[in-house]
């Protein structure tokens, strides 16, 4: 691509992987797979990283720096974003289809893992939870700024009362073909108008709009009308692994309600965190926080004891 698709310098630079693979899906998808961190220490925990729509590796920049101190960490591209190629398949079983097969790529048999997924990779987990290899190697689970099902509905992007009108309205502004064009002033205030609360610092915005904006305008709008139709209820009640959530209170595109419906869904929810006055891009705008929660997972569920196997 002609423009940069993300920022080069900062906390929100994305760094190189210690190592780059290609995991290919059921249906011959082919994933750009990243792994970052210590592959020598075979008792470093796991975390795997999947992003949301219209978004890309470069998205966990941060999460990623943090944890490769002392976490493998594993990061890949949905299909049709970042260096994944764009499918002619888009529905919530191919995102499950790609999970496991990044999964299948990277963990050995019985290898455990946090997974983490934030907006589109969140419904991601959802989708997957049922399935013999997330149950294999799914230790825990962090659920960011997400939803199950309703999410045109519930969506707040457009300031209009809820009901029929706001709902059409956000389905043609969501689910525009429209090409975004380059990174401009306007660009950026739009951005962070849909996506982000409104104390987010210039840096985050930029990196968030690169991202963004890198995303080619027919993978976009293929996978908003797949969006658009979900329901994954199902897949809620499904994910019994031990289960955090995390979600703005200003978030415009998976409002609150969604993240409280989760925890009252969940089978073995272990915490929500309501971020006063952030919006939809948590792991973003609060990096450190999102990072924690990580952390704690590992601490709690996945770190390998000493003399285990």
């Amino acid at each position: 691509m002609s423009r940069l698709t993300h920022v080069e310098h900062g906390a929100y630079a994305p760094p190189a992987p210690a190592r780059e693979l290609t995991a290919v899906s059921t249906d011959g998808a082919r994933l750009h797979v990243e792994v970052h961190g210590p592959e020598d220490n075979p008792v470093a925990p796991v975390v795997v990283l999947a992003h949301g729509w219209t978004c890309s590796t470069a998205f966990w920049a941060a999460q990623i720096r943090d944890l490769a101190v002392d976490h493998r960490v594993i990061a890949y591209d949905q299909r049709g974003h970042g260096r994944s190629p764009a499918s002619e398949t888009c529905t919530a079983d191919a995102l499950a289809d790609d999970l496991e097969a990044v999964l299948a790529a990277t963990l050995a048999p019985g290898e455990k893992a946090v997974l983490v997924g934030h907006s589109m990779g969140g419904m991601t987990l959802m989708a997957a939870s049922a399935r013999p290899r997330f149950r294999e190697h799914a230790v825990a689970a962090l659920l960011c700024s997400t939803g199950s099902s309703r999410l045109v509905a519930e969506a707040r992007v457009v300031p209009m009362p809820a009901g029929w009108l706001r709902t059409q309205v956000t389905k043609r502004i969501l689910g525009s073909a429209a090409p975004l064009g380059p990174v401009t002033p306007l660009a950026r205030r739009i951005l962070k108008y849909a996506t982000m609360g409104a104390g987010s610092s210039p840096g985050m915005v930029e990196a968030c709009a690169r991202i963004v904006h890198a995303c080619p305008r027919t993978v976009r709008h293929a996978w908003s009308k797949v969006l658009d139709l979900l329901d994954l209820d199902y897949g809620v009640r499904a994910l019994t692994v031990p289960t955090a959530v995390v979600v703005g209170t200003a978030d415009r595109l998976t409002p609150v309600v969604h993240a409280r419906a989760l925890v009252a869904t969940l089978p073995n929810c272990v915490g929500v965190t309501e971020l006063t006055g952030l919006g939809h891009m948590t792991p973003v705008e609060a990096p450190e926080l999102v990072t924690a929660r990580i952390r704690e997972l590992v601490s709690t569920y996945a770190e390998i004891k000493e003399g285990s196997a």
